[in-house]
């Protein structure tokens, strides 16, 4: 990517004939070039504090549901959560499978099922779908497991971890509105971060009597590599202002490009599919009004002028991306 001193620079030109020619499919990046970024530190006092508390709780749970985005399956899970799993059930819920390519699902699936995950389920919390398989599966595989201390008890205690964002708060507040018709029992939001602690155990069901235990969610303090680190960004795991909207807003370009995914041509009405994040920037802010006044000094004084705001844009194109508006996309 040029840099934005250059988009500011185009800007301030006006808006010009529309971009340029694009590369046709086919011709695109190969690969991303992250220039030497860091995101691997991330790793707030809230989350250790979390871990600390959930590998607590792991001693008195029945049952682990581990909730995850349907469109990073694979590389955004969290191996300290995979280690914490022991001997216990342990179902995979693939949350926001509406977001997601369906067309990826068998070939996600047989992945997992090579990593020892044979109990996946793809969810909606947002329209409880597929939400309904969850209490029965538990209670069976609960049923068919020893529970040593906890033999002598009639009820069930399920622990719901994942990293951040990923919709583990919306699967208790679902499950709640399935089985006992109630409202909400725990704060969701749109950003990591919301649950900050391991909160009281919230009845989800009464025949047979089950409780989930939310938690914070936990990302590991050493992401594997840059690139993992920039999907689970690009999801909500990690706050954009750690990364960069910019270099995320080209790295989702090159990734919607590179998985032949071109609903953002029609959506900013570009002439054609483009590999540079520029041209899609500015379509994106001349079409959402998003504008900025920058002091310009010349000759003969100070001069405000309105121009085109980059940021502003990038922040709407992931927007668009995680409300499903650029397409069904899977990640990994």
């Amino acid at each position: 990517m040029r840099g934005w001193a250059g988009a500011v620079r185009a800007a301030a030109a006006g808006p010009g004939p529309g971009p340029g020619p694009g590369p046709v499919p086919g011709g695109f990046r190969k690969c991303f070039d992250f220039g030497g970024r860091d995101v691997v530190s991330w790793f707030p006092g809230h989350m250790a504090k979390g871990l600390r508390q959930m590998r607590a709780s792991l001693r008195r749970a029945d049952c682990l549901i581990e909730v995850h985005d349907a469109r990073i399956p694979l590389s955004g899970r969290n191996p300290m959560l995979q280690e914490a799993l022991g001997i216990r059930p342990h179902i995979l819920v693939l949350n926001k499978m509406d977001l997601a390519d369906p067309r990826c699902q068998p070939t996600v699936l047989e992945h997992l099922k090579q990593q020892g995950c044979s109990h996946v389920v793809f969810t909606d919390c947002q329209r409880d779908g597929n939400v309904k398989k969850i209490v029965p599966l538990v209670a069976k595989l609960v049923g068919n497991s020893p529970r040593y201390h906890r033999a002598e008890s009639t009820e069930y205690s399920i622990l719901v971890i994942g990293v951040p964002n990923v919709g583990k708060s919306s699967l208790i507040n679902s499950l709640r509105r399935l089985h006992l018709k109630k409202g909400k029992a725990t704060a969701v939001g749109g950003e990591p971060g919301i649950t900050k602690a391991v909160l009281t155990r919230i009845q989800v069901c009464e025949k047979p009597l089950m409780y989930l235990v939310d938690t914070p969610g936990v990302l590991p303090p050493k992401l594997g590599d840059v690139e993992t680190g920039m999907k689970l960004a690009l999801c909500g795991a990690i706050c954009d202002h750690l990364v960069g909207e910019d270099i995320m807003a080209d790295y989702l370009l090159y990734t919607l490009n590179k998985r032949q995914q071109f609903r953002y041509v029609r959506r900013y009405g570009l002439a054609k599919a483009c590999d540079d994040i520029e041209p899609v920037l500015r379509r994106v802010a001349l079409a959402q009004g998003r504008t900025q006044k920058v002091k310009v000094l010349t000759g003969t004084g100070n001069v405000n002028v309105t121009m085109l705001s980059y940021p502003a844009a990038s922040y709407e194109f992931l927007r668009d991306f995680r409300a499903g508006r650029l397409g069904r996309v899977t990640l990994d």
